[in-house]
């Protein structure tokens, strides 16, 4: 079970990156896979927010739940997944580049599998690693065209 780890240079600052990521709700403007966002923790995102996004999976669209673990703003968030046979397991960093100028985001993802999950995870794990370039490519995209 190799870690997916995926990078991509932004042309916007590291608070810009992050607080956009910080929102659970626009993640299906980034994540074409996403159908819904459902924030269901009021509030700022922090350590313990919950979410589900409805999500177009292989064999149909199917609620992940996830919870945040890890939370300090702007550099670091992680996650991972509450329900399902399989279940997402991540960690983003937002690094400075060119003195603040522009940021790198790099995504460490797993899939883990619970149950008959464990026979379907390395189907999901080869659609996530095409999935999660083609994703970053089209945040890139939005937060630079917001500039």
């Amino acid at each position: 079970m190799a870690t997916i780890v995926d990078s991509i240079e932004i042309n916007r600052s590291p608070e810009d990156v992050f607080a956009y990521f910080d929102d659970l709700g626009k993640h299906g403007e980034w994540q074409q896979q996403i159908v819904s966002v459902r924030v269901e923790t009021d509030g700022p995102t922090r350590v313990g927010t919950r979410a589900t996004d409805k999500r177009r999976l292989p064999g149909g669209t199917r609620d992940i739940s996830y919870e945040i673990t890890e939370h300090d703003p702007p550099r670091r968030s992680s996650f991972r997944g509450v329900n399902g046979p399989i279940r997402p397991l991540g960690t983003v960093t937002v690094e400075p580049l060119d003195g603040g100028a522009r940021s790198k985001l790099t995504l460490e993802f797993e899939l883990k599998g619970k149950g008959l999950g464990v026979l379907f995870a390395p189907l999901a794990r080869a659609n996530a690693r095409k999935e999660i370039p083609k994703s970053h490519q089209r945040l890139k995209a939005v937060l630079e065209r917001e500039r």
